[in-house]
């Protein structure tokens, strides 16, 4: 028997009811999930299958194998040449691409929905048949250590976020970057990824995300024909990392790179994630998040320390909730010019304490949900949108429950609730507070 629910809670059911997709969820003998999203306003259809494994599952000393392994997946099988598989979408009329993150792997096409069952035939293919041929070894490291250049070398904020990483977890992987360590890409092998395909693609370690124009029962025929045959991998067993220690006191950065135009001073505290079956934390820091730092005009960071002290020309909060182990939650401001970094972390501490002391206001907190209510909407119109929240949720240890459940429990949680779970998160011996501005000029020195 199929099992449905609705795809977005009671409290949105009615505004919605012209665009909520219906969900259908079965596993496979082989321990494939399969998800499915009714959605039958357009001939399209988004074919989508996850792995739950991301960066923070590579053994030390190999960081950066599962994004180079991303890459090495589209350079052919026993039946498809380098470069093939893409060529065949597009043929097609379709688009597809790939993406990694600390808990997923993720590879997707956008396509007619009567070509669904060429991209199972294909993404089934490099499930089990991947082919690295010796030459694109190294000139696909070389791809991703020039992306590397471009994201990180090149972005000084994308350097001090990653040292910021490293800093905040003492232990967890999460502080190791997505995309490796320099030195470490420069040493992976095509052995290193063919270990690492071998150990975690298969497909009991994966879920399958079809969304759009198409009917459960035909997805089921269509996916025990293809992926059906595929043998389980029994050596895969859950994921179990490392615990993060207890943080005992607080770090500090400070960053100084000459590419710098605006100095600003950065907070993140360790937080926890959304956990399956009890997400109220979570939902409270989600809300704590757009409180503090969701508009530059309304929020409460805008208004004190922008609109009222000038004390900055731009602030923010945010918070990832999820997440399979423990996220964080930062804070953000940058000063406007003659407004140290001293003098500026310094109001936000302020800010946030007069916060926490006055509480939350609450036509602030009902118009926040009603904003949120709004965008779960917009994502229900997007059934590539409504694909990526059901994939980036499962791969991260919640369950179909939970999704559906979150937009009531977000619009359930109360004022007290946030100040509650902000007096637990902003500890400082969890957090790692960072100063980014240019090095300073030093008199007679030309090469600034």
């Amino acid at each position: 028997m199929f099992r449905r629910i609705a795809a977005l809670a009671t409290a949105l059911s009615i505004a919605t009811a012209a665009t909520a997709a219906e969900v259908t969820n079965f596993t496979l003998d082989n321990g494939l999930e399969v998800v499915v999203l009714e959605d039958h306003r357009a001939p399209v259809v988004v074919h989508m299958v996850w792995y739950r494994v991301g960066s923070a599952d590579e053994p030390r000393g190999k960081s950066g194998i599962a994004h180079y392994l991303e890459h090495l997946m589209f350079k052919g099988t026993d039946t498809t040449g380098p470069g093939e598989f893409s060529d065949i979408v597009a043929a097609n009329g379709g688009n597809d691409n790939a993406f990694t993150s600390f808990d997923y792997t993720g590879y997707f096409q956008r396509v007619a929905a009567d070509r669904l069952e060429l991209m199972m035939k294909l993404e089934a293919d490099r499930m089990q048949n991947l082919s690295i041929a010796p030459e694109f070894v190294d000139s696909e490291r070389a791809v991703v250590l020039e992306e590397r250049n471009q994201r990180v070398e090149n972005d000084p904020g994308a350097l001090f976020q990653e040292q910021r990483r490293a800093a905040q977890y003492l232990h967890h992987p999460y502080g190791i970057p997505i995309i490796g360590w320099k030195h470490e890409i420069e040493t992976l092998t095509v052995g290193d990824a063919v270990s690492f395909y071998e150990a975690h693609y298969a497909p009991n370690n994966a879920i399958l995300i079809v969304a759009g124009d198409v009917e459960p029962d035909e997805v089921r025929v269509l996916a025990e024909r293809h992926y059906g045959p595929i043998p389980a991998n029994p050596a895969i067993t859950p994921r179990d990392r490392v615990d993060e220690p207890p943080q005992l006191s607080e770090r500090r950065m400070v960053y100084q790179d000459p590419r710098v135009a605006q100095p600003y001073v950065a907070r993140s505290y360790l937080a926890p994630e959304r956990d399956p079956g009890d997400q109220r934390e979570a939902a409270a820091l989600t809300l704590l998040a757009n409180v503090l730092g969701g508009s530059q005009t309304t929020s409460v960071l805008a208004q004190k320390l922008q609109l009222e002290q000038k004390m900055s020309i731009y602030s923010d909060a945010s918070y990832r909730g999820v997440s399979l182990d423990d996220t964080t939650f930062s804070l953000f401001t940058a000063p406007p010019d003659g407004v140290s970094l001293e003098d500026a972390e310094a109001a936000l501490d302020v800010a946030v304490a007069e916060f926490l002391e006055e509480g939350v206001d609450p036509e602030q907190l009902d118009r926040i949900k009603a904003q949120i209510r709004a965008s779960e909407i917009y994502d229900a119109d997007s059934v590539q949108r409504l694909a990526n929240r059901y994939g980036n949720a499962l791969t991260s240890g919640l369950t179909l429950e939970d999704i559906e459940a979150w937009p009531e429990v977000l619009d359930s949680i109360t004022g007290d609730e946030i100040i509650a779970a902000a007096r637990r998160v902003f500890d400082r011996r969890n957090a790692v507070t960072g100063w980014v501005m240019p090095p300073p000029i030093i008199e007679g020195d030309v090469s600034q």
